[in-house]
C-alpha cells in the first residue's frame, strides 16, 4: 500500500527547532523522525511514500537527495577508503514521491492535493508523520479489513502527565479525578488507513478529522483500534528530550524492524545477493 505522510506543516510549537528545519526532520539519534516512521512502514512491506511537502520542503527534498546509506547499516571499507560495501541497506528499494502542497494547507487539503498520486489504491496508508508507535500493523489492517469501512485511525491513550477529572455540570462538584494513563480516554493517535472513497465525504478547505471524519460517524464508516502499546509524538521540546532519552537509553519500541526482524520483509539483502558497492568515499560526500 501506499503511505501518505503529511509533513508540511509549520511545527510552531517546536520552535526551538522548526525555524530552521521542518518537524519531520528533527532528529532521533542520527535518523530525523520520518526516517524512523519510514522505516517502520517498510518494515511491514509498504515502501511507496507519497510526501505532502510545505514548509522548509526543499530540506526534505535534499535530505534523501543526499542519503547516506551508511549511516544505518553495516558495510565493509576497503581500498583505504576509496570503496564501501554495503552489507544491509534500508531505503534502496524505496519509492520516494515528493509532492508540494503549499504552505499554510491543512491536512484535508494535502490529503486532497496528492489524490491523483493514488488513482488505482483501493486502500492506502497516512500518517502525520510526527508520531512513532509499537503498533502491529498487520494486526491493524486485518481489522480494517475485517470490518469494511471507509476509514480507521489509531486510537491512543495520551502519554502527557495530566490528570483527567470528572465533574457535576451544574455546581462544579468533583466526582472523580484520576492520571490520564488509570482513565479511558483515548486520543487519535494518526496511523490512519484509508479507501478511496474517503474523497467522497470531503470538501473543499475541509480539515480531515473534523467534518469528513463527522459524516463517517453519521454513515457507520469510520473506526478505530486501540493499542495499548507505545505510542508518542514530537510536538514540544519536552518531547523531543523523551525521544531522545528513550534512544540514548537503547529502548526504542518504535523500531520493530530491531525488535521483531521476523516480520521484517527485506531489511537485508536477499541471499545470495552480494553486497552493493558504494565505489568511492567521494561520493559518500557529494
Amino acid at each position: 500500500m501506499k503511505v501518505v505522510l503529511f509533513c508540511g506543516g509549520l511545527g510552531t510549537r517546536l520552535r526551538e527547532y522548526s525555524e530552521t528545519i521542518p518537524k519531520p526532520m528533527v532528529e532521533i539519534g542520527y535518523r530525523p523522525i520520518i526516517w524512523h516512521l519510514m522505516r517502520y512502514y517498510a518494515h511491514f512491506g509498504h515502501k511507496e511514500f507519497i510526501l505532502c511537502l510545505g514548509y522548509k520542503g526543499d530540506y526534505i527534498k535534499n535530505y534523501f537527495l543526499n542519503y547516506n546509506e551508511c549511516l544505518s547499516n553495516n558495510f565493509t571499507l576497503s581500498n583505504g577508503g576509496k570503496d564501501i560495501d554495503l552489507h544491509t541497506t534500508d531505503i534502496e528499494d524505496w519509492k520516494i514521491t515528493f509532492v508540494d502542497t503549499g504552505i499554510n494547507l491543512n491536512v484535508g487539503q494535502r490529503l486532497a492535493a496528492v489524490r491523483p498520486y493514488l488513482e488505482g489504491e483501493e486502500i492506502f496508508l497516512a500518517n502525520y508523520a510526527d508520531g512513532l508507535s509499537d503498533l502491529d500493523l498487520n494486526l491493524y489492517l486485518d481489522h480494517f479489513h475485517q470490518q469494511n469501512k471507509i476509514a480507521s485511525f489509531l486510537a491512543v491513550q495520551p502519554s502527557q502527565s495530566f490528570h483527567v477529572v470528572s465533574l457535576d455540570p451544574e455546581d462544579g462538584l468533583v466526582n472523580n479525578i484520576q492520571s490520564v494513563g488509570q482513565s479511558d480516554l483515548w486520543i487519535n493517535g494518526g496511523f490512519f488507513a484509508l479507501r478511496q472513497e474517503i474523497f467522497d465525504y470531503m470538501q473543499p478547505g475541509e480539515e480531515l478529522v473534523l467534518d469528513p471524519f463527522q459524516r463517517l460517524i453519521e454513515h457507520k464508516q469510520l473506526i478505530a483500534y486501540r493499542n495499548p502499546g507505545f505510542w508518542a509524538c514530537m510536538d514540544t521540546l519536552k518531547e523531543k528530550m523523551s525521544f531522545d532519552d528513550m534512544y540514548a537509553k537503547g529502548h526504542t519500541p518504535w523500531a520493530l524492524w530491531e525488535s521483531h526482524p521476523e516480520l521484517s520483509k527485506n531489511s537485508t539483502l536477499p541471499q545470495g545477493k552480494k553486497p552493493r558497492n558504494i565505489q568511492t568515499a567521494s561520493k559518500l560526500a557529494s
